[in-house]
């Protein structure tokens, strides 16, 4: 057997062993259970994300969109709806915060490393810039749409029904048009070739277990996760709120970062980064848009927003701040490794900011830094971001008018008889 049947059952063996845990095991240890489980949602994560990318040789192009979004987010997906449902169930707890903890993590995890290693890594191997293709613009936009309402959800203070409505709406609308670009061939290395390369019948049965055992694996430990990270906070001395924001995620999200590097250091970080871009808009739309639904369905009202501080709205407002930077760097077609540096280097002045501010309020006798750390870090997102635009204001209208300018260019060369007829005419 070759290295990706190997890899293929060694994942499956995983998902396997982790649903029959479940059984075995039904009361372990929190340190076992967030072992465990975070291992079997790891597992399961190659496994969809594998069986996604094959799956795209089977299925039309309007369809692979949808079921690649919907089921590569699944493993975030099933760790924060559980804690949006229990904050449903109990409000007096910190559940709603940790649903919120594991969402903004998350996101800032793949722009602040994900989209970060990418254009450094790239750099120190190949001395170049990270180009993005013309047809990524379309995520582009609606990242940004995506990005400046997220902004209004902690200046309003609160994250209601209507808020899940608008970001579910604008992902829908993504796929509606996402469904109308040219069809490609998907470009797939390892596991996912060797599916591709199956018979077709045999092929779609394999996807078809190995997405079931994935689900199945990634549900069934969901709540042993979650809770398991929360009980080893407690157990550890470890703060819960920082378990869930960065471990969680980083479980769920560790599939599609290894496949980004290894297309990055393989010289294709177009793929890499347009992956993470995928990623990103998938998570910041629908994931964050179904938190409001799923709370009021387990509340049983759309009357009261899930319950948040101002330390919750902060993290939303840094984690929004973030993006539209992102978005803005990335709207001129590239991401430079002075710009990743800087994504990185905001993202880890986000650990050390607060230490370093502390020590000053010390000293001048300030307000303790975690009432303001985000906040100024916010600002700094949010005033590079129009620095970057005031240095370049046709940098956002280009996300509009390299679609435009690729499709003349690409009319024009079909045709040699016409390509020479119009250059006769230039001349």
């Amino acid at each position: 057997m070759n290295r990706a049947v190997w890899l293929i059952l060694i994942a499956a063996a995983c998902s396997t062993v982790g649903i029959v845990l479940v059984f075995v095991t039904p009361h372990p240890s929190p340190i076992l259970a967030a072992t465990t489980a975070g291992m079997t949602i790891l597992a399961s994560s190659f496994l969809l994300l594998w069986a996604c990318e094959a799956g795209q040789a089977d299925v039309s192009q309007a369809l692979a969109l949808a079921a690649i979004a919907l089921i590569t987010v699944l493993p975030e997906y099933a760790v924060d709806m559980y804690f949006t449902w229990q904050a449903g169930q109990y409000p007096e707890s910190e559940y709603a915060h940790y649903a919120i903890a594991n969402m903004t993590g998350a996101n800032r995890l793949i722009i602040g490393v994900g989209w970060a290693a990418i254009a450094i890594l790239f750099w120190l191997k190949y001395r170049k810039t990270v180009a993005l293709e013309g047809h990524r613009d379309l995520e582009i936009r609606f990242l940004g749409v995506a990005s400046l309402y997220a902004l209004v959800i902690p200046m309003k203070g609160s994250l209601v029904w209507y808020d899940g409505v608008i970001l579910i709406g604008i992902f829908v609308w993504y796929l509606i048009l996402s469904a109308k670009r040219e069809v490609e061939e998907p470009e797939v290395e390892g596991p996912a070739a060797y599916l591709v390369a199956l018979p077709k019948v045999k092929r779609r049965l394999a996807l078809g277990g190995l997405l079931v055992l994935a689900a199945g694996a990634i549900l069934a430990n969901a709540e042993r996760f979650s809770e398991g990270l929360v009980g080893t906070g407690t157990q550890l001395g470890i703060d819960e709120f920082l378990l869930v924001q960065w471990l969680a995620p980083l479980a769920s999200e560790a599939p599609e970062f290894l496949l980004a590097i290894m297309f990055t250091l393989q010289g294709k970080p177009s793929l890499g980064l347009g992956s993470m871009l995928s990623a990103k808009l998938n998570q910041w739309t629908l994931l964050v848009g179904m938190i409001p639904a799923v709370y009021a369905i387990s509340s049983g009202s759309l009357a009261s927003p899930i319950p948040l501080e101002s330390f919750q709205h902060q993290e939303i407002l840094l984690t929004a701040a973030q993006s539209v930077l992102a978005v803005v760097l990335v709207a001129g077609g590239s991401l430079s490794v002075g710009q990743g540096a800087l994504l990185l280097g905001l993202f880890v002045a986000q650990f050390v900011a607060p230490r370093a501010l502390d020590q000053l309020s010390g000293i001048y006798e300030l307000a303790p830094a975690g009432a303001y750390t985000r906040l100024l870090l916010s600002l700094i997102y949010l005033i590079t971001a129009i620095g970057f635009i005031l240095d370049r204001p046709t940098r956002l209208a280009a996300i509009f008018t390299r679609d435009e300018v690729a499709k003349t260019a690409a009319e024009e060369s079909a045709d040699p008889a016409d390509a020479e007829i119009l250059e006769g005419e230039v001349r």
